[in-house]
């Protein structure tokens, strides 16, 4: 039986056991997918065992995306560029690193019918899943990208990488169009500390977060009139690309595979 992880920490939040496992079954792969928690010192523990093929291949969240870059072979062009790996494949005795999260942003957005074009975006966080956004915004040709990080250091890290980006201190909200929390304020029910109750509505408020399904960002967003929706589809798509690369098979996105998050 193959065997197959997510690493990160907190992983207790991640529904893609549940995906994985829904479509090995759909599929009738001889498989298993589990999460798994891990410090930092072990993750390299860990991608050896998929070196030695002991394990089959592994999904990678917050906060290890850039963590496992130095224990393998190459890496997509994608992942090169971003500097963030979610998905790691073994192919003819060599570990390749991927990213399926710019992908599954870009799917997830143009499945709203929002044209994403010459709009201002505010990206609030510095993290893992940050540069996979700013390259799909990159791609969809938006007119402005700003940063905001509790951390300025990390934002201004960020900006080496991508230069077209500006970085306001966090709590300023300069004008948007689209709103995206890339914290992980909201796993856990917290409010982000930041002022939005004169910013207007029209909005689309984005939260990469998808369970919980609402968390008090987009309340708060939809309290106040605008669009708001969570990363739910982003990470199905990011899901659904990871499991073409491992397997060459396209699982099904559907009602039941909503229905089978939502149940959660």
């Amino acid at each position: 039986m193959k065997k197959y992880f997510v690493i990160g920490n907190p992983i207790n939040h991640s529904l893609s056991p549940k995906l994985h496992n829904h479509w090995f079954k759909q599929n009738n792969i001889n498989a298993v997918y589990e999460k798994i928690k891990l410090e930092e010192n072990e993750v390299k523990n860990f991608i050896n065992k998929i070196r030695n093929q002991e394990i089959n291949g592994c999904n990678v969240t917050v906060p290890f995306k850039k963590t496992v870059i130095p224990f393998l072979n190459k890496l997509s062009p994608e992942a090169e560029q971003t500097q963030s790996v979610n998905t790691i494949c073994f192919n003819n005795g060599e570990l390749v690193g991927h990213n399926t999260d710019i992908v599954g942003f870009q799917k997830a957005i143009n499945k709203l019918n929002y044209n994403a074009k010459n709009k201002k975006i505010l990206i609030l966080g510095a993290g893992g899943v940050v540069p996979s956004i700013i390259f799909a915004l990159n791609k969809m040709e938006v007119s402005q990208i700003i940063l905001s990080n509790r951390t300025y250091k990390k934002a201004e890290n960020l900006k080496l990488q991508f230069n077209k980006i500006n970085i306001v201190n966090w709590g300023e909200i300069p004008e948007f169009d689209i709103i995206i929390n890339a914290t992980s304020l909201g796993l856990n029910n917290e409010t982000i500390d930041i002022e939005t109750s004169n910013i207007g509505h029209g909005k689309l408020f984005y939260d990469v977060i998808y369970n919980p399904a609402e968390t008090n960002f987009l309340k708060n967003g939809k309290k106040l009139g605008n669009q708001t929706e969570n990363g739910k589809f982003m990470f199905v798509y990011q899901a659904f690309e990871a499991f073409k690369l491992w397997h060459n098979i396209e699982p099904s996105v559907n009602n039941q595979i909503l229905n089978l998050l939502n149940d959660d």
